[in-house]
């Protein structure tokens, strides 16, 4: 709750008075799409911590190192994106087009990836040597006195990489509501920001929003739709994408919450039957 809190903190006394009434609707929508594209990047830490047996007491610490070296990583890439927008028009439509793209594959039926094969894990392990075992939340250790990394930093640099992968979708996706560089990484800071918060939430309920990835999908493509026009010279006012975005948003936790609402009954019923 204190992340949204500070968020519109942010959004009204200090985008407002400094940016004016467009620039805080624009804010409030790129902070709502890093904020949803940040359900599906948590899913992904989410499948890493467990892969590395990452005990929960430790997750926190990651997590902090995690978020503070994306907003360096963020900070590079935002400036990247923005200058090649405003210096290259055309550059809106290869943004467009990756996010449809991504939107298509987010509402493709999810495979069950072994990440032993993962592009990301091979990086990360030929990167680092690790001992197999940690010691406590340390990324480093002694063995014979010699200095040795532990798995908790092949856990970070995989969250990093993992992070640079999720920003090629998330920075596109900011860049299609507003080319203010100043706009994009603010919002950006803010959603980074709560990434522990909402970690914790969706590591209880990541199995009942069966329907928020389907509506994040429909977030990109709808982004993706709004770059084109606007390439074309036609507006989307800011008013409509917000509303088209917490539309969605709303739509796809009640899809989720009403399809686990029928779920106890079904649970209880079957148990019934077993006891009979």
């Amino acid at each position: 709750i204190w992340s949204f809190v500070a968020t519109f903190a942010f959004a009204f006394g200090v985008v407002l008075p400094l940016k004016g009434t467009q620039a805080t609707l624009d804010f409030t929508t790129g902070f709502l799409v890093e904020k949803s594209l940040s359900v599906d990047n948590l899913f992904v830490f989410l499948m890493i911590f467990e892969y590395f047996h990452v005990p929960d007491e430790y997750t926190e610490r990651v997590l902090r190192w995690g978020i503070m070296s994306a907003l360096v990583l963020r900070g590079v890439m935002i400036a990247i994106g923005v200058a090649a927008v405003q210096r290259f028009r055309p550059v809106l439509l290869i943004f467009a087009l990756i996010l449809i793209f991504s939107a298509y594959k987010m509402m493709q039926p999810e495979e069950e990836e072994d990440l032993k094969d993962n592009t990301v894990m091979k990086i990360a392990r030929w990167c680092v040597s690790a001992t197999d075992k940690y010691d406590g939340d340390k990324f480093f250790t002694r063995i014979g006195g010699v200095r040795r990394a532990t798995p908790m930093l092949v856990v970070l640099i995989c969250i990093e990489l993992s992070d640079v992968l999720f920003a090629v979708d998330s920075i596109p996706a900011v860049v299609g509501i507003t080319q203010d560089p100043f706009i994009v990484y603010s919002s950006n800071i803010f959603a980074l920001m709560a990434l522990r918060s909402l970690y914790l939430i969706l590591s209880r309920s990541v199995q009942q929003l069966l329907y928020l990835r389907h509506a994040v999908a429909a977030i990109l493509g709808f982004v993706g739709v709004k770059m084109v026009a606007e390439f074309f010279e036609v507006h989307v006012s800011s008013i409509l994408s917000l509303g088209v975005i917490l539309a969605l948003l709303a739509a796809g936790t009640a899809a989720s919450i009403l399809h686990n609402r029928g779920k106890p009954a079904a649970n209880s019923q079957e148990k019934m039957r077993e006891a009979v």
